[in-house]
């Protein structure tokens, strides 16, 4: 049971008769690439400038990978280059199979990036497909229906290039799926509100009486080691647990996740906008319990607990993380 798909994933796809070019593997901690280290190269200018079109970042590719593109847009955006075999000489057959290793490359990726996705805490997919059947099923049929939206060759290079996507939220989307199966999977469901395998206490204090109503929450975690996951949680220094999905509406989580993730309070603020916030609490993170759990100080857990008390949304999810 603790072998994995993404191997026998692997071994399916490389069995492509073309040649797919090596990428670095893809699985490891969040947050290791940015959106200018995740580029193709130049010489490709319609996949460049379809994704500049889209306004869409690559959340990863053989120079880096990028997870706050993912959540930030909603789409995990993978990209595999390939060059055919020696085999094929005629130049349209050439091209026809580099285009097919290019998408193997992709898929490939995809798999070992999907391994390395954080659920919660420290709990990556990975962990979640050696114990429960649903995580492993789901993963492996998110990367066969991976869409391919963009092929290209270069006679130049006698390479292609090929961008499949993968949407997180909506009906078909990977952490809309995901959300929905944890919920319905009592044992994998209560490790949502765990901490190391013990259930996390909630957070309990005297409301304050606010000097102004809020309708939103911004937290800033630019000076902590965070990374977006399917679930983000927010804790009290004392481990107490002030928001997590118990907190939200499942018809929510599902289409919208756990908040909005951007990398400046300005944009949180926008983000939030969209979602009907029109005057956001923002708090500084003071740490974290791991990449993917933060903690707030005392006064202002108290705060956070007291506006939410007053404004209730952290049912509506209307939480945005401020990354580096």
């Amino acid at each position: 049971m603790k072998r994995t798909c993404i191997a026998l994933l692997c071994s399916l796809l490389l069995s492509a008769t073309a040649w797919a070019v090596d990428m670095p593997a893809a699985g490891g901690d969040a947050g290791q690439g940015s959106a200018s280290s995740v580029q193709i190269d130049e010489t490709f200018t319609k996949t460049n400038k379809w994704l500049s079109q889209q306004n869409l970042n690559l959340t990863g590719g053989p120079s880096g990978r990028d997870d706050a593109a993912a959540f930030s847009q909603e789409v995990i955006l993978f990209y595999g280059e390939g060059m055919a075999g020696p085999q094929h000489t005629h130049p349209a057959q050439r091209e026809m199979m580099a285009k097919r290793a290019a998408v193997v490359t992709a898929q490939r990726a995809l798999a070992e990036y999907l391994n390395g996705f954080a659920i919660v805490g420290d709990t990556l997919v990975k962990d979640g497909m050696a114990q429960y059947d649903i995580i492993r099923s789901s993963v492996a049929g998110f990367v066969k229906g991976a869409q391919v939206v963009q092929q290209e060759y270069s006679k130049e290079k006698d390479m292609a290039v090929a961008v499949i996507k993968l949407g997180l939220h909506g009906p078909k989307g990977f952490a809309s799926l995901m959300y929905d199966k944890m919920m319905k999977d009592p044992s994998l469901k209560k490790t949502l509100t765990e901490v190391d395998g013990k259930p996390a206490p909630p957070f309990r204090a005297k409301a304050e009486r606010l000097p102004e109503k809020f309708d939103g929450l911004i937290i800033d975690a630019t000076s902590q080691d965070f990374r977006p996951a399917l679930i983000n949680r927010i804790f009290s220094v004392k481990g107490e647990l002030l928001y997590d999905p118990s907190k939200i509406s499942q018809k929510v989580l599902v289409e919208q996740g756990c908040g909005e993730y951007t990398n400046n309070v300005d944009k949180a603020k926008a983000a939030l906008e969209k979602r009907g916030v029109k005057n956001p609490l923002v708090v500084t993170a003071s740490g974290a319990i791991n990449p993917s759990d933060l903690q707030v100080s005392d006064e202002d857990a108290v705060k956070v607990f007291s506006a939410n008390q007053q404004g209730n949304f952290f049912s509506n999810a209307k939480v945005a993380f401020v990354l580096k």
